[in-house]
């Protein structure tokens, strides 16, 4: 029983690890989207690729635009972060 749990740590640790790395991903999109990088850059790209999904699912169900300002990854990171929490608690309860 004792290795399921640490089976089941490692990859909640894991997925703690994926789920920061894609709140700083949002988080430099974001700063991006201040200075207009060249769409054309494959970084640029990718990141876009990657947040836009998030975004388009935020934006189905709240309006994030106020006065020219996007709340969208405000929105994105709050609700990581509350993931973050959660499941880092649940992992540390096992």
């Amino acid at each position: 029983m004792s290795i399921l749990i640490e089976i089941v740590q490692g990859i909640g640790a894991i997925a703690l690890t994926f789920i920061t790395i894609y709140m700083w991903v949002v988080i430099i999109t974001a700063l991006l989207s201040f200075v207009n990088p060249d769409p054309f850059n494959p970084i640029v790209q990718f990141l876009y690729r990657i947040t836009n999904p998030a975004y388009a699912l935020v934006k189905r169900y709240i309006r994030t635009n106020f006065n020219g300002l996007d709340l969208a990854p405000l929105i994105i990171i709050v609700v990581l972060q509350i993931i973050i929490v959660f499941l880092g608690a649940l992992l540390r309860a096992l």
